[in-house]
């Protein structure tokens, strides 16, 4: 090269949208998720050209629940992109949904010109301020020079410690202004430089010998495990933590799969039994919320001492466990299993506590399957959630990811639906979101393209983003969506005489949609693949059809609208 080219080259300049985008790109972002517009449109387009795949949505709502959910499924920080004010707030969604969830998401949103912030200028909102509340660490960048500074930052303390949410502030005049090519490779290689590495307390081993002592002298341990365990790829030390010592196992719901719901020691179908009688219950990656009825009586035995397994400090304080372990799930259970090899133990199949978790399941299963074995038309909950069981279990290994969310579609699916591999289950978490569905159906494809991706959904829970079937078609990604068609939330009109009184008692009930919705007719109109089905024969022969061909789909399947119960906690009553 010339000398005067090669000035020229260094010379030359790139704006904020260029060198945000080459701070992801060199950072390790690989995906975005987002809705564009002023001013980060130039912000998705470079990033795109530098490698950098975005995914574009309807609505910052979805988006963000894709970004949350891409974040659990690959352990990077999901990156959501949105424009500012609204677009940040609608954002909020996804990034408190990641931070409840303990998810590691980053949103990036454009905000207004610092110059005319005060003086209501166009989308004008504090949002560092407005973002605090659902996010671990937020921070603005005031100049283009502080730029791949804080994208590292973001990017890293959110997945620093327990994961979680992390935002970016981009004022337009930054995305604006420019620097020297040379100048922002200094920079670049200077935010690189500078990363921060958090290092976890060591745990002591006396720690490790007293969990261990527990375990082996407990007359009824159990280990219980959630989707931090998940998130730390601890199945293998889960699985021979359980083999060895023949110890009963309970998954919280997206713990599901972790080790197969088919496993002889699993406790799922005898939860009620397991959680009330157990004497000591080592509790791995899971909180002891509502989800576990806080550890207390009277789910749980007043007498039960708690092993608790987290990431974060401050939750082991929280929950004032008998021993608490702060530590990776994976490295905390290697610790444990190593341990144990030195002085093994094992309940056997003969174990009365192992028999009668077993005994219990068994009775369980058997009542529901008498249940499932019925082919109840108009559907009721059970008949196509028995048909979608075996049409998921019939594709085999990759087995499909399983996105779940509605009131009693949930519920029945989490109780029916058969998990079989670890992270293949997404459902309404921690915080029981409804409308993250679609959001997470396109988050799983993208993340794990090798699987099929199927989404059981309730009408409501579809109904809060289903024009994102638009952005599973625009992507052609291999996505069927069921839903269970029941003419409204829980189901059509449901109350008494009485209550339909007032001027206003002609209005459809608060619970009930348009009966007999088209939803299928949504994805035709989008050029996919719709079906309506309301017998076994069609819904199986959809399934098939659906499966086998890898599009997106969409599958209404018209449910009884009185087969449903009213449901706000899920409900364990096995």
């Amino acid at each position: 090269m010339a000398g005067s080219e090669l000035q020229n080259s260094q010379n030359a300049q790139i704006d904020g949208n260029t060198l945000a985008a080459k701070s992801l790109s060199l950072f390790g972002a690989t995906h975005m998720f987002g809705v564009v517009g002023i001013p980060v449109t130039s912000l998705a387009n470079r990033a795109v050209q530098l490698g950098v795949r975005f995914i574009a949505f309807h609505n910052e709502q979805s988006a963000g629940y894709a970004a949350s959910a891409y974040g659990y499924l690959t352990g990077k920080p999901g990156i959501l992109l949105t424009v500012s004010g609204p677009g940040c707030v609608h954002g909020l969604a996804g990034l408190s949904n990641g931070m409840i969830n303990t998810w590691p998401i980053v949103m990036i949103s454009g905000s207004c010109d610092q110059k005319d912030f005060g003086r209501g200028d166009f989308q004008e909102l504090d949002q560092v301020e407005a973002v605090k509340p659902f996010s671990k660490f937020a921070v603005k960048a005031k100049d283009i020079t502080e730029v791949p500074k804080c994208v590292a930052q973001v990017l890293e303390r959110a997945v620093s410690g327990r994961p979680g949410g992390c935002y970016l502030d981009l004022p337009t005049d930054v995305l604006h202004q420019t620097i020297s090519v040379s100048e922002a490779e200094k920079l670049l290689k200077e935010a690189e430089s500078a990363k921060e590495t958090v290092t976890q307390g060591g745990i002591v081993n006396s720690d490790i010998d007293k969990a261990v002592s527990l375990l082996k002298e407990a007359k009824k341990p159990l280990i219980v495990f959630g989707k931090g365990a998940a998130y730390a790829r601890a199945e293998g030390e889960l699985k021979k933590l359980v083999e060895s010592t023949g110890i009963p196992f309970l998954p919280t719901p997206m713990g599901k799969g972790l080790l197969p719901d088919t496993h002889p020691l699993a406790a799922t179908a005898a939860r009620s039994l397991a959680i009330g009688q157990c004497d000591v219950a080592l509790v791995v990656g899971a909180r002891l919320n509502w989800l576990l009825h806080f550890g207390e009586p009277p789910k749980w035995s007043k007498d039960v001492k708690f092993v608790l397994v987290d990431v974060c400090k401050e939750e082991i304080e929280l929950r004032k466990p008998h021993l608490g372990l702060v530590g990776d799930a994976k490295k905390v259970l290697e610790m444990i299993n190593k341990e144990i090899k030195d002085e093994p133990f094992c309940l056997g199949k003969n174990h009365p506590w192992v028999e009668a978790i077993w005994k219990k399941t068994k009775d369980n299963v058997l009542k529901m399957e008498v249940q499932l074995v019925k082919d109840v038309v108009p559907f009721n909950f059970m008949t196509p959630m028995r048909i979608i069981r075996d049409a998921i279990l019939g594709v085999g290994s990759p087995a499909p990811i399983l996105v779940s969310e509605g009131a009693n579609t949930m519920d029945v699916g989490r109780a029916v639906l058969v998990q079989t591999e670890p992270r293949c289950r997404l459902d309404a978490g921690t915080w029981g979101t409804m409308g993250v569905g679609l959001g997470y159906c396109i988050a799983a494809a993208i993340a794990c393209p090798e699987r099929l991706v199927v989404a059981v959904e309730g009408d409501s829970g579809f109904g809060f983003s289903a024009v994102e079937v638009e952005t599973l078609v625009r992507y052609q990604l291999p996505v069927v969506v069921i839903v269970f068609n029941n003419g409204g939330v829980y189901g059509g009109d449901r109350r008494n005489p009485e209550e339909i009184a007032g001027p206003f008692k002609d209005d459809p009930a608060p619970t009930s949609f348009v009966p007999g919705a088209a939803y299928h007719k949504l994805m035709e109109a989008f050029r996919g693949k719709g079906y309506l089905v309301g017998t076994p024969e069609e819904l199986k022969s959809a399934l098939s059809e659906s499966f086998a061909a890898r599009k997106p789909a969409v599958i209404n399947v018209t449910i009884d609208p009185y087969a449903g119960a009213e449901s706000g906690r899920m409900q364990h009553k096995n």
